[in-house]
């Protein structure tokens, strides 16, 4: 079991690093998500009709899978974007203010009770979300964008989390995987379509073969290992292992990408996670980006 959450998170971590060398070898960002997410899903499709026979939503559930639908859509748009701007290290440690954004959230939606606890959590990860902003804004062009829809990339995430967390107490990850996936790609299909038709599709094969990786491995693989995760041992403990993944991230982006990482970065990297033990009790869904 630990070896599952140990690949789980090492997989979310290394797809930073791969999206932003692929988005630096000569894919653009928006066809890279449409490519992506067309693959991812066929995928989710397939499986998802030879395990249950059935991609069947009630239709009281629709607005829910809509809504949940678009804020993936905008999570990707978010997420490509942010790494043609900033690093990939920058990225990895914001993310991991999404617990706060969706402990935020379920405060908006009043399904969270303020607290201390809580405030101060929020107050800590946002010191720490404005040490990354500050420490890399001067690293890279167009960094304070970079840094804004990185912001977004976790928010987004967040409110896809919260919303379709109520689907999964009546349908399998699958299932939801199989109806949200295909539908967020066409979306991103639209709005990505004037850049993919300008696309040179003359890339190598080791982008190619990274593109795949980047959609069978952090993209699919990672929800069947999160999934049954917690099935045995349990959302919090799952979760817990999860937190680490933006500090993995920043580490892995460093390593493989050479990315410089501040002083000022690490502490605020530091000050998130400190946020995230100090409101530990409340559980993301999988970062999956």
């Amino acid at each position: 079991m630990e070896l599952m959450l140990l690949t789980t998170v090492l997989l979310w971590s290394l797809n930073l690093s791969i999206t932003k060398y692929v988005l630096t070898h000569g894919l653009g960002p928006l066809p890279y998500a449409t490519v992506r997410y067309g693959l991812a899903a066929a995928i989710f499709v397939a499986l998802t009709l030879v395990a249950e026979r059935t991609l069947h939503v009630a239709r009281r559930h629709l607005p829910v899978v809509a809504l949940a639908t678009a804020a993936l859509a905008l999570n990707q748009l978010s997420f490509v974007l942010a790494l043609d701007r900033t690093t990939a290290s920058t990225i990895g440690l914001l993310l991991g203010a999404i617990p706060i954004f969706a402990a935020l959230l379920g405060l908006a939606l009043g399904t969270e009770r303020p607290t201390r606890r809580f405030w101060l959590a929020a107050a800590v990860s946002f010191g720490g979300v404005g040490c990354v902003a500050v420490g890399s804004g001067s690293d890279v062009s167009g960094g304070g964008l970079g840094i804004l829809l990185g912001l977004a990339t976790a928010a987004t995430w967040a409110v896809y989390s919260v919303t379709v967390a109520p689907l999964m107490r009546t349908y399998t990850p699958y299932r939801i995987s199989a109806l949200v996936i295909p539908v967020a790609w066409l979306l991103l299909l639209v709005v990505g379509l004037p850049q993919t038709r300008e696309q040179s599709w003359s890339l190598g094969w080791e982008i190619w073969a990274l593109l795949v990786f980047a959609t069978v491995g952090p993209l699919v693989l990672t929800n069947v290992l999160w999934f049954r995760s917690i099935h045995r041992i349990g959302a919090a403990k799952a979760t817990l292992a999860a937190n680490l993944q933006p500090f993995v991230a920043a580490l892995l982006a460093v390593v493989l990408l050479s990315e410089p990482l501040s002083v000022l970065q690490i502490a605020g990297g530091v000050l998130i996670g400190l946020g995230i033990l100090v409101a530990r009790r409340r559980t993301p869904a999988p970062q999956s980006t």
